[in-house]
């Protein structure tokens, strides 16, 4: 039998991630010419491309969990912690965008970490309107939605190239934390 190597595995999912941020209807065949190894050394680790889609949204959600984590950890106060957060993510735009298109949730413990990301943000917005940092009157799932999409408005923009990352995020985080109106002076 065969030995399945740790590190062919690793260099396929790199390989997918890097080819599929080039190009997300790209090919098996393709990761596995990246990755430098066949397509049945491939098909060992990932019978399909379900099966490597839910494998790279589970690496990914783990990533941003922990840059956000990471980030996060000394944040004094929930708007410091959002705006860390969001300079945690945009960066991650090239490695994940393209799993924004794919449909991953229909894995039990993709969805599952996804809801708990979900109910991790949900939980820190109310314990900040709570604080006072957000309107009692808006809607949790309102400002839930739109740090979410705000995020990928920045990792648009990223990947366009009509903004470093650092820029995306902090136009995200000004457009959430203040809005669009202009600057007093």
């Amino acid at each position: 039998m065969t030995q399945i190597r740790p590190e062919t595995r690793d260099a396929i999912v790199e390989a997918a991630f890097t080819i599929f941020a080039e190009d997300p209807s790209a090919s098996l065949g393709d990761v596995a010419k990246r990755a430098g190894v066949g397509r049945a050394t491939l098909h060992r680790h990932f019978p399909g491309r379900p099966e490597l889609m839910r494998a790279l949204a589970k690496i990914a959600l783990t990533e941003l969990e922990e840059a956000t984590a990471q980030a996060t950890a000394e944040a004094t106060t929930y708007e410091e912690g959002f705006r860390l957060a969001l300079h945690a993510m945009v960066p991650l735009a090239n490695r994940q965008w393209f799993l924004t298109r794919e449909s991953v949730e229909a894995d039990p413990e993709v969805a599952a970490a996804h809801a708990a990301s979900r109910d991790d943000l949900r939980g820190s917005i109310e314990a900040a309107k709570a604080d006072g940092l957000f309107d009692r009157d808006v809607p949790t799932e309102w400002i839930v939605a739109s740090y979410e999409h705000l995020t990928y408005v920045a990792w648009s923009f990223v990947r366009a190239g009509e903004a470093t990352p650092k820029q995306a995020a902090d136009l995200a985080w000004r457009t959430f934390f203040t809005g669009l109106k202009g600057r007093s002076t």
